[in-house]
């Protein structure tokens, strides 16, 4: 049997969203060497390449700065799990406290992986989030759930500083249930769309 492939794909440094096409896409290797692609990758790519090396379960790796997210970075407060989408973070969340500013080595990148621990989503003070499953469904999901989780904590808190959560005890049948049912309806419904309004993605 062939060795694992350890190579990542990674989007283009350089590009808006809305441009990325498939062709765009590039390959880098563990230690952040770009091996086929017409483009560069993030200068946080070490950020990517040192959570996959500690983590097996990092299949997937999304590093963004959605709004709300940020808004709760900035005042240093998790998302509070008080919608059942929100229970699929249940035991999943860290704060990153320490602001390191961009990820620009491997060193950092290894510093930041460890503070994650095993926990799939960390926010990180004054900057994003870090968003990670074992397939492109489930990463997909988390991450685009995360930013409106945030905004209902945001929101709820304005009303009501004291909101009770979701009792630990009833959170863990809800993750399994979303993660195991909602991850891949959401992928499929969000490719179909993308394929639907952007054809050219394919390209």
């Amino acid at each position: 049997a062939e060795p694992p492939n350890d190579n990542l794909w990674v989007n283009p440094w350089g590009k808006w969203w809305d441009e990325v096409q498939a062709s765009d896409v590039c390959l880098v290797s563990p230690d952040a060497e770009v091996l086929a692609g017409r483009w560069d990758v993030t200068p946080a790519i070490h950020l990517h390449t040192e959570l996959h090396r500690r983590r097996a379960d990092a299949r997937v790796v999304v590093h963004n700065h959605p709004y709300w997210a940020t808004v709760l970075a900035s005042i240093g407060e998790l998302p509070r799990i008080i919608h059942q989408t929100g229970r699929m973070y249940a035991g999943a969340l860290v704060f990153g406290a320490e602001y390191d500013g961009e990820i620009a080595d491997a060193e950092l990148g290894q510093e930041l992986a460890r503070r994650m621990g095993d926990a799939s989503v960390a926010l990180l003070a004054n900057h994003g989030v870090i968003v990670t499953g074992p397939t492109l469904e489930h990463a997909t999901y988390r991450a685009a759930s995360f930013d409106r989780q945030c905004r209902l904590t945001y929101d709820a808190l304005l009303i009501r500083p004291d909101v009770e959560e979701i009792p630990p005890a009833v959170r863990p049948a809800m993750k399994a249930s979303l993660l195991e049912r909602g991850a891949d309806v959401f992928w499929a419904g969000s490719v179909r769309q993308l394929l639907r309004d952007e054809p050219e993605v394919l390209e």
